[in-house]
């Protein structure tokens, strides 16, 4: 029990778990609503969104790079699904399965354009953004898919106790990222360049394709975010997407990834995902102006920013 105490301390992440920790126990004081299992169950269906965008945006930092369109595919993807069992009347899993291959084609555009130009991939996919939701206007004129498969709607709506049926999907997602970046060559890679992109390619590790890899995974991932959207909203809604980038960047950083690549926690992203989450239901339950949500995930991207280079001071010190 020691040894895994003290483990737990010397991880970066140890901050925000206790944070999370104490701030349930606090809210389960202030409001006796927090602990009720329809209440766990909103908080719960809320972050697995949050947490695939969050692991959208991590894989993009571990490679050193930034993805700005994650909203935008992750809405278009929304609007094709939708779609495709709306006007097209499609069964729900072709339709999840095009509309997922959809946003990994878009994410290898994304890479693609930015090994190929030159040009970094925050302006690369700052205009990519630009596309995708235009097209996503084009496509529905602003006007939403309402009319989807019961069974698909039901997934998104169902629950086992406080447990979602969605919280399968980032589940699974979290195992595979945490076998692939700690167990495979190329998620390993991915972080080598995210590193010293100079230093891998001397070492024979090809800096295009792992910066390309990491777009097709990260508009996988955003993908399979706006699928879970829709279904936990009932209908695909051309806005889908629209506020996720402060999320995306907000977990992941929280959580340890490195600003200037090569680093990242995947544990410690799912539990920033609980940490916003957590404050996000307190500011419903407290009747708080949710407006102060924006303020503090501010508040938070700057700390977390000035505690990872704080320790990398010190570590350059040691």
């Amino acid at each position: 029990m020691n040894r895994i105490l003290s483990f737990a301390i010397r991880q970066q992440w140890s901050g925000i778990l206790a944070g999370v920790i104490v701030g349930g126990i606090a809210l389960s004081f202030a409001t006796p609503q927090f602990l009720s299992e329809f209440n766990w169950f909103v908080m719960l269906r809320s972050i697995c969104v949050s947490l695939l965008v969050a692991f959208s945006q991590m894989v993009m930092l571990g490679v050193g790079q930034m993805n700005l369109s994650v909203g935008a595919l992750g809405g278009l993807v929304a609007i094709i699904v939708g779609g495709l069992m709306d006007a097209w009347g499609m069964p729900p899993l072709p339709a999840i399965l095009i509309a997922v291959a959809a946003g990994g084609a878009a994410g290898f555009i994304n890479g693609w354009l930015t090994v190929r130009t030159g040009i970094n991939g925050f302006i690369v996919t700052l205009a990519t953004a630009s596309a995708f939701a235009g097209i996503n206007t084009g496509i529905t004129r602003a006007i939403p898919f309402y009319n989807l498969p019961p069974e698909f709607v039901a997934f998104g709506n169902g629950r086992l106790g406080p447990f979602p049926y969605l919280l399968i999907v980032p589940l699974i997602v979290t195992v595979l990222l945490a076998v692939f970046f700690s167990r495979v060559k190329t998620g390993r890679y991915m972080l080598a360049v995210g590193g010293n992109a100079h230093a891998a390619q001397l070492s024979g590790i090809s800096a295009p394709r792992a910066i390309i890899t990491a777009h097709v995974i990260s508009g996988l991932t955003a993908a399979a975010a706006g699928v879970l959207a829709v279904a936990q909203l009932g209908s695909a809604q051309p806005s889908i997407g629209a506020e996720w980038l402060v999320i995306s960047f907000a977990a992941p950083i929280i959580g340890g990834a490195s600003l200037a690549g090569g680093s990242i926690s995947i544990l410690g992203t799912v539990i920033a995902v609980m940490l916003i989450g957590l404050i996000q239901n307190a500011m419903v339950l407290l009747a708080v102006d949710p407006y102060w949500v924006t303020f503090l995930l501010g508040a938070l991207i700057l700390t977390a920013v000035w505690i990872n280079r704080y320790r990398a001071y010190r570590l350059g010190e040691d």
